[in-house]
């Protein structure tokens, strides 16, 4: 079964709030016939879509082929947050990598974030970043461990951007009683994602990269000049991107055994008018420390955008009935709100939670595994790759270089075992343990 595919209209984007508020976006062509290129990128996400960019304005000869729509998979459909750091924080990070590498990453993080900024405003996309994101804790020990991180990321980082939340204070934010406390970076941000997307492959064809839809690649035969085939083109190039995230399927395993696609979900409830006040007191986002993370904000006409719960198999679940569970946990006072919009999407995880950048084949790149990190992070991979084929490997190899290890069972038995462990901390989500 394929994911691109098995819940989805071929080459249409899924009826979410983000697709019926994108900015006009002609559709564009299939590939046909035989192409040369100096890079082939496979995805049409952030991933691909930055690395295109920044090769065509290196001067490369890009093409970058996409299954259905720019923007189609987890870059269309996501929550839209730009986090600071990595997925994992800090003190994890010094733990497991050691301090120096642990201060690259930090920096990386920081770079990722400044570079989405940078590049809507350098380009002039149809998207607003929005300062902000709260983070809500479920217990007494999370608001300790928020204030005391937010307490080492500005003595040892120098991060000043955060604000403690008190019981009181994250109440009057968030306008919930579920939460004990958080805190507020205001260093970090969110934005319309799929709007983000169209920005991306705007500017990449401006900049002269030719970019394809409708082009399902199925076959890629390895080589000096690898060979790229999609049902109705082949593209030979010299360097090969794959930028498929939780969509690789078959094409690469050895990067499949390492990166486990799972699917999330989100709802967008009527526009709530004066109420959206009571909701979000600030045009800022949210997520709350669950296993399986609750998020959310307020859209620029005012309905709630709600994500929550998770599914491990190819089908969704009935997506409402996922989601409005946790909503209603958090805000009950939305009881009886008209939900205007359900969608899913595929994103992709890695075991130790830290994205996978690898150089699976010669001449060959490849980046995944963002485990909800992925705005920022995708876009700064897709240049790292793109600075790779330039012969600037430093800061890809910094995050190839991290250990990465396979799913137990590899890409055949992963699955099963996944949704065991999945279980089990959502259960210990559900008894508050």
């Amino acid at each position: 079964m394929n994911l691109l595919h098995v819940n989805d209209t071929a080459g249409e984007y899924p009826a979410s709030y983000y697709a019926a508020t994108a900015a006009p976006f002609d559709r564009l062509p299939m590939l046909k016939g035989e192409r040369r290129a100096d890079v082939c990128i496979i995805g049409g996400g952030y991933t691909g879509l930055s690395a295109a960019l920044h090769l065509a304005q290196a001067g490369y000869d890009v093409v970058l082929l996409e299954a259905h729509r720019i923007g189609f998979g987890a870059s269309g459909r996501n929550g839209g947050q730009v986090g600071s750091g990595q997925r994992q924080e800090q003190d994890w990070l010094e733990k497991a990598y050691g301090t120096e590498t642990a201060r690259k990453l930090w920096d990386m993080g920081e770079d990722a974030k400044a570079l989405v900024r940078g590049l809507i405003d350098r380009h002039q996309m149809p998207v607003t970043f929005y300062p902000g994101v709260a983070h809500a804790c479920w217990t007494e020990a999370e608001v300790r461990h928020s204030r005391a991180y937010a307490e080492k990321l500005h003595r040892d980082y120098g991060y000043d951007q955060i604000e403690t939340l008190d019981q009181t204070a994250i109440r009057r934010l968030i306008g919930s009683r579920a939460y004990k406390g958080g805190d507020l970076d205001l260093g970090a941000g969110h934005l319309h994602p799929l709007n983000f997307a169209i920005g991306l492959a705007t500017a990449a064809k401006a900049a002269g990269a030719h970019l394809f839809e409708r082009s399902e690649v199925h076959h890629i035969r390895h080589g000096s000049k690898p060979v790229v085939s999609t049902a109705s083109g082949k593209v030979t190039c010299d360097h090969l991107i794959l930028a498929c995230n939780g969509y690789l399927g078959g094409l690469e395993r050895k990067v499949a055994a390492r990166v486990m696609p799972i699917n999330n979900f989100i709802v967008a409830t009527e526009p709530l008018g004066d109420a959206a006040p009571e909701v979000l007191a600030q045009p800022v986002a949210v997520a709350d420390t669950k296993f399986v993370v609750n998020y959310w904000r307020l859209s620029e006409d005012n309905r709630l955008l709600f994500g929550g719960g998770e599914s491990y198999g190819y089908r969704f679940p009935d997506i409402l009935k996922t989601v409005s569970k946790p909503m209603l946990e958090v805000y009950p006072q939305l009881r009886g709100a008209r939900i205007d919009y359900a969608w899913g999407g595929t994103l992709a995880i890695t075991m130790n939670r830290m994205p996978c950048l690898t150089r699976p084949a010669p001449n060959v790149l490849s980046a995944s595994g963002y485990s909800g990190h992925g705005v920022a992070m995708a876009t700064l991979a897709g240049k790292l790759m793109a600075m790779a084929v330039d012969g600037q490997a430093r800061d890809f190899d910094v995050l190839a270089n991290l250990p990465q290890q396979r799913f137990p069972g590899g890409a055949a038995l992963r699955w099963p075992l996944l949704v065991l462990a999945m279980t089990w901390f959502s259960l210990r989500d559900r008894l508050g343990v």
